[in-house]
């Protein structure tokens, strides 16, 4: 992996779904002082809000898909437009076509991408994760059902938290497949170029994250 610039690296983080990518990529954005953007988060903010984009996207969501590119594409551009310094990507990119679209805006701004990192757990171990995996509607806080308070509430922010709307196992599995088909060849680009470092997340989140520290400082 190459060194990432010790002000502002620009990482991606990969993996599949219930990985860990939000929890781990908000603790290494915390740690860094970096942007951090969710785009699984940003996209459900959306279908809540009852937006156009998320008019258009919940039914993609409902099967397990992930969206088409003229619809992801705009929305990362907009909001790397927004950023003044390092940041960390989780759900971006998903496919080999985002991916080469990332290097065209970083290439046209004069930046480049600095990490990539893979965050990887079995088959299995996921599976058990989206069965008790529930999230804040309000501060986006993700984690397992026995980490809620009493009453359902997020250990974050209090606020009630519950199950995702579509952390279904069908759609999981659907998920899982796309992610096998559209991002291991992502993946594998980035190992191509160096720039991936791969890390063992069915660890603790603290250990994980202090891995992914030890990862990006060193």
């Amino acid at each position: 992996m190459k060194a990432p610039a010790a002000k502002s690296p620009r990482i991606v983080l990969l993996g599949p779904p219930a990985c860990g990518k939000g929890t781990q990529g908000r603790r290494i954005a915390e740690t860094l002082g970096l942007g951090y953007l969710s785009t699984g988060a940003l996209l459900r903010e959306q279908v809540e809000a009852r937006t156009e984009l998320g008019n258009q996207a919940e039914p993609i969501l409902a099967r397990g898909e992930y969206l088409p590119d003229s619809l992801m594409n705009p929305i990362l551009a907009e909001w790397l437009s927004q950023q003044g310094g390092g940041w960390v990507l989780d759900g971006f990119p998903r496919s080999l076509p985002q991916a080469i679209f990332l290097d065209k805006w970083l290439a046209a701004h004069g930046l480049s991408l600095d990490a990539a990192i893979s965050l990887e757990v079995p088959f299995e171990d996921l599976l058990d994760r989206i069965r008790s995996r529930v999230e804040c509607p309000d501060c986006r806080w993700s984690g397992q059902h026995p980490e809620l308070q009493p009453g359902g509430k997020c250990p974050a922010c209090g606020s009630p938290a519950g199950r995702r709307a579509d952390d279904s196992e069908a759609n999981f599995r659907s998920r899982h497949a796309e992610f096998i088909s559209l991002t291991l060849p992502v993946i594998d680009r980035y190992r191509g170029l160096g720039l991936l470092s791969s890390c063992d997340a069915t660890a603790p989140r603290d250990e994980v994250a202090a891995r992914l520290t030890r990862l990006l400082t060193a």
